[in-house]
């Protein structure tokens, strides 16, 4: 993929065989479903979640084959996440990544189970995949409480609920809790630290449990995630409002025609573009304490502020 950063070229081709090397899910997977989760898991992507294991590995002392299990398990979960996104009931989207949706290019029952699929498959990847018993337990712990109710699913469903409450204002009917309490950056920033930044993080925080990091380095990782993960979202929002559909690999201007909670709606393209590059400066911040250790984190963080898909 274009502009991506140096420090994941010898990362991306790691990533890459371990997830062709993840996609036998067994004698009893029907083909349709099986090809379908091959489809999803294996589309053309950013891959941003599993390098972010291997880096926080990495600064941490690890060995990135000792990651790799995590990479692959935390990238399933997203493609999941990403399934489920774009069905109808969701976000209603038909492209992705460049490619028909999922339930286009199969069907949407197809869809749903692909989902199902991925998500349980993520956690059999790493309870055979991590050889220590200890380190297994906490990393199956760690991307299931970020993959949970409280916060990747908890902000898909405040994500939609803050749409659908517009949605209803603009039609002047009544909605289930007042605007003025869900139109706020606080609000919209609560939304994507999980439904965007929790798997940022438990990606850094599995990197760092399988190097054995220490509680501090996990806590600067942490806190490299939170900015981080917010400045992915705040450019995210800035290239469904300026970027083209070809470049992006997926429909622009949606976000504005659905109603949904941007960073550029409430504050403004330009302040949106500022509260970005405040964000990154801060996570480079956090990957100074790593020292050399910690360049790729450095370059990740420029990368997200300067990506244009």
């Amino acid at each position: 993929m274009a502009n991506y950063p140096a420090a994941m070229e010898d990362l991306l081709p790691l990533v890459q065989h371990a997830l062709e090397n993840a996609c036998s899910f067994g004698e009893g997977c029907p083909t349709r479903l099986g090809d379908a989760m091959r489809y999803a898991l294996l589309a053309p992507g950013k891959r941003l979640r599993p390098a972010l294991v291997l880096m926080a590995c990495e600064a941490c002392g690890g060995k990135l084959d000792e990651a790799l299990p995590a990479a692959v398990a935390v990238e399933m979960i997203h493609a999941y996440s990403l399934v489920h996104d774009d069905l109808p009931a969701m976000d209603d989207d038909d492209l992705r990544r460049g490619r028909p949706t999922v339930h286009i290019q199969f069907d949407e029952a197809t869809a749903i189970l692909v989902g199902d699929a991925l998500q349980a498959q993520a956690f059999v990847h790493l309870g055979s995949g991590v050889k220590d018993p200890a380190r297994a337990i906490e990393t199956i712990r760690v991307l299931a409480q970020a993959a949970g109710a409280s916060q990747l699913v908890g902000g898909q469903s405040d994500d939609l609920s803050a749409e659908r409450g517009q949605q209803q204002n603009e039609r002047g009917t009544a909605t289930s809790e007042p605007r003025s309490a869900n139109g706020t950056v606080e609000h919209l920033e609560s939304i994507h630290r999980r439904k965007t930044g929790a798997l940022f993080s438990a990606s850094l925080e599995m990197g760092a449990i399988l190097a054995g990091g220490d509680q501090k380095s996990r806590q600067v990782l942490s806190n490299y995630a939170s900015d981080l993960g917010l400045a992915f979202q705040v450019v995210d929002d800035l290239l469904d409002f300026t970027a083209d559909e070809q470049t992006l690999g997926k429909r622009t201007g949606k976000d504005v025609g659905r109603g949904k909670l941007t960073y550029p709606g409430l504050l403004g393209i330009e302040a949106a573009r500022a509260k970005a590059e405040q964000l990154v400066e801060s996570a480079r911040s956090h990957a100074l304490f790593f020292g050399p250790a910690g360049w790729r984190l450095t370059s990740l963080a420029d990368y997200v502020l300067e990506r244009t898909q």
